[in-house]
């Protein structure tokens, strides 16, 4: 007999050979290794030990090599299955989501740029031509998308790479699945509008308390120079508190003319060609702005905000050319058209009502974000509060004009270093981060699929088709998807999102990521191919908006049922395995620890200690983080540090990347003579045991013994820093690092990460387990 064993664990299941564990899971003949370890039956209140020596990596489709090659790069482009149902039966058997996680502005290190007089599209249903064409011969192709046959252009048989003439096959656009084109005059409505930044700053008496303005000053001093653009760029700046300042910034004036308007009620812009200039021509007196502008309200005591009035203001100074607002909030609005009144009850946090107030509690805000969108403006919000400020209104304005939404809770420039810290570091990148001006991106898929619900920041024109006044790299968009037509006809489905946008330097660009994944029409195949992170982020998105829609227990309990359906379906429909206990295939074996680590997440926890804003941010958050951020936000990274060895090390450009591996999110995985680092994204958290080895101490932190570690300070040692290094490299947002000690108050906010284990409000793993198999025998 041969067992197939979990390598960290001790459970074993009988089965003489792997053909028998094939034949047990439906019949697969010729299965690669790979997928039979996918589907090996995973006995979750048995097995202790699921995660995988390293973060897990998307699920590699079973594709021929040649088509693995050229494929779609994950964290650009990947679906919740990467085995596509034949069916939309097959897809409801298997209760699995079926939909597709998109990052499609990500910041690439190799993009093939593609300039030509023709760019080739299917003449049908206007598909770009990618590597999963199929070419019948030099003259005729057929798309992949909807298989119409279409003619090679003459300009398409000379390879701009090769120089060589009649190997239409070996142009870059069918070698590459991501790629960008530069756009001729059919793809514009009008010329390419440059790049234009209005900055809209709160000033009232709260706004200087909270001291942000300085720091603003000094990094946009700093990053002037940095700001995506050309020769074009224009710049305007706009503050507020009872009334509204406009800057006259026009080229020959000896300093910047403030300009006040008092009629928050009809808002009009005091001079329309001074107040958005060159910055180029104006560069001196916009850097006399930013050196000036926090002394001139230092001594405010003016208490209100008039944020709505900004708005309309702001809009119709950036109307002309469309742009970016860039608007910075410090308290709850309480002037003119959308003033808002505090609607946050503390003793009403977990009424059985549930929580209230999640929706907007104006519809002014929307508005103003859809005439924004029209005018090509996206609004970026800064909220920088203290007390609550009604995000859940507030950010419409970023959600429907495609912008971003940064949140700094409690922020204060002496009493709160850490947020300062945050804030600055955001800011810079912010500043110098690509941007695309005028965008719209459409996502178009094989005959018999269909899109029917878009998650993420901006305005759907059409049913496929969102428009998007800026684009940035660090915002991601899922969608949902269904099966309309069998695809029994096709062994592969596709899949395109392409991006029509004007660069910073006033180019008309299409960047076009192409997906091609097998079509299956067995159920084992399709659980053997699910992305398991791809489908708890589709789960988490499909959650957020059943919170608001309907209330937050019906978004709990639809994440719970996703767990309960999973399994009794693979029970069900997996027979041959009569096996008693929680069993699901191995591929989706962290499905129920992900899950139970959304219900405690801030957007989706139930408890009193989850302020409103805090929790609309976190699902703001959850709309728009690129796949691999909000896993480690939901289940962060965890490492023991203090015994790294330089065994299984990478070797990176002669440093020597030490590999730990991964524990499970629990305390008891923890040790007071050790120190373990965890990776939230946008956060690291080193945390030092009592007992941990003065060596460790003093070669990392460079302390004497444990007594004496600073509560702020970063570790140095060359391995650690290489580690942490290594971690940093892929992401856009450096993180910061916060050493917490065994005895400091900052160890809760270290043990609420620790998922698995029982929380305020919530079970702990093996709690849930429990409940989900009573749910699973009702």
């Amino acid at each position: 007999m041969m067992s197939v064993v979990c390598p960290s664990q001790h459970v074993k299941l009988p089965f003489p050979n792997l053909s028998q564990l094939s034949a047990a899971l439906g019949g697969l003949s010729g299965v690669p290794e790979l997928e039979v370890e996918a589907l090996r039956p995973v006995n979750l209140l048995q097995e202790r030990n699921l995660l995988p020596p390293r973060p897990l990596e998307a699920p590699e489709p079973n594709l021929s090599p040649d088509l693995k090659k050229v494929n779609c790069s994950p964290h650009t482009f990947r679906c919740t299955l990467t085995s596509i149902p034949q069916t939309q039966a097959l897809l409801n058997k298997a209760r699995l989501p079926l939909g597709l996680l998109l990052h499609p502005f990500r910041d690439l290190q190799q993009l093939p740029v593609i300039t030509s007089n023709t760019i080739v599209r299917c003449r049908s249903c206007r598909t770009y031509i990618n590597p999963f064409v199929t070419f019948l011969d030099q003259r005729r192709w057929k798309c992949n998308l909807c298989y119409r046959v279409n003619d090679v252009p003459d300009e398409f048989m000379y390879n701009p790479v090769t120089r060589s003439y009649g190997e239409p096959h070996k142009r870059p656009e069918v070698q590459n699945s991501t790629v960008e084109f530069i756009a001729s005059s059919d793809y514009m409505l009008r010329p390419p509008q440059p790049a234009a930044y209005l900055f809209v700053l709160d000033v009232s008496h709260n706004a200087v308390e909270a001291g942000y303005l300085k720091y603003f000053c000094e990094l946009l001093l700093d990053n002037l120079d940095k700001l995506p653009g050309d020769t074009r760029t224009r710049v305007g700046f706009l503050t507020f508190d009872n009334t509204i300042h406009f800057y006259n910034l026009q080229e020959g004036l000896s300093q910047p003319q403030m300009l006040v308007v008092s009629d928050i009620d009809d808002v009009f812009i005091p001079s329309h060609d001074s107040l958005m200039v060159n910055l180029k021509e104006s560069k001196e007196l916009v850097k006399d702005l930013l050196t000036s502008l926090p002394a001139m309200f230092s001594q405010s005591r003016e208490t209100h905000s008039a944020l709505g009035p900004a708005l309309q203001a702001a809009f119709k100074l950036m109307s002309p050319t469309g742009g970016r607002v860039t608007v910075f909030q410090t308290q709850l609005p309480t002037l003119g058209a959308g003033a808002l009144q505090s609607r946050e009850d503390p003793n009403q946090r977990s009424s059985t009502k549930g929580v209230q107030h999640l929706g907007p509690a104006t519809d002014f805000y929307k508005k103003l974000a859809l005439d924004c969108s029209g005018q090509q403006i996206g609004v970026d919000l800064f909220l920088l509060s203290s007390q609550y400020a009604d995000l859940a209104s507030l950010s419409c304005i970023s959600k429907y004009s495609a912008g971003s939404i940064f949140y700094y809770p409690s922020f204060h420039y002496i009493h709160n270093p850490a947020q300062l810290e945050k804030f600055q570091r955001d800011l810079e990148r912010y500043f110098t981060r690509k941007i695309g001006f005028e965008a719209v991106m459409r996502i178009r898929c094989t005959k018999g699929l269909s899109i029917h619900t878009f998650h993420g920041n901006f305005f759907v024109r059409s049913t496929d088709l969102l428009s998007l006044a800026n684009v940035n790299p660090d915002s991601a968009f899922a969608v949902q998807m269904s099966i309309e037509d069998s695809l029994a006809d096709s062994s592969l489905a596709c899949f395109q999102a392409a991006l029509l946008y004007t660069s910073s330097k006033g180019k008309r660009r299409i960047r076009v990521h192409t997906l091609c994944l097998p079509v299956v029409n067995q159920l084992s195949d399709v659980y053997a191919g699910a992305d398991v992170q791809a489908v708890t982020c589709l789960l988490a998105n499909m959650a957020i908006d059943r919170s608001i829609s309907s209330s937050l227990s019906d978004a709990r309990d639809a994440l719970v049922n996703a767990v309960v359906d999973l399994v009794s379906a693979y029970k069900s429909n997996v027979s041959n395995l009569q096996q008693s206990g929680l069993v699901v295939p191995a591929a989706m074996r962290l499905f129920p620890v992900y899950i139970l680590s959304l219900l405690k997440q801030k957007a989706l926890r139930t408890g009193t200690s989850t302020r409103l804003d805090e929790r609309v941010f976190a699902m703001c958050e959850f709309k728009t983080q690129p796949l691999q951020q909000l896993m480690r936000m939901v289940h962060p990274d965890l490492y023991r540090l203090d015994n790294m060895s330089d065994q299984g090390a990478l070797h990176l450009n002669d440093t020597v990347v030490p590999q730990p591996h991964l524990l499970h999110l629990s305390a008891e995985r923890l040790s007071r003579d050790g120190a373990f680092l965890m990776d939230c994204g946008y956060v690291f958290y080193l945390w030092i045991g009592k007992c941990c080895s003065e060596v460790f101490i003093r070669d990392v932190l460079g302390c004497p013994n444990y007594a004496s570690i600073p509560p702020n300070m970063t570790p140095l040692s060359e391995r650690v820093r290489a580690f942490l290094d290594w971690l940093q490299d892929n992401r856009a947002f450096s993180s910061m690092i916060h050493i917490v000690k065994d005895d400091a108050s900052a160890k809760a906010t270290f043990f609420q990460h620790l998922v698995e284990d029982r929380s305020e409000s919530a079970s702990s793993y093996y709690e849930f387990l429990q409940h989900i198999q009573q749910q699973m025998s009702k």
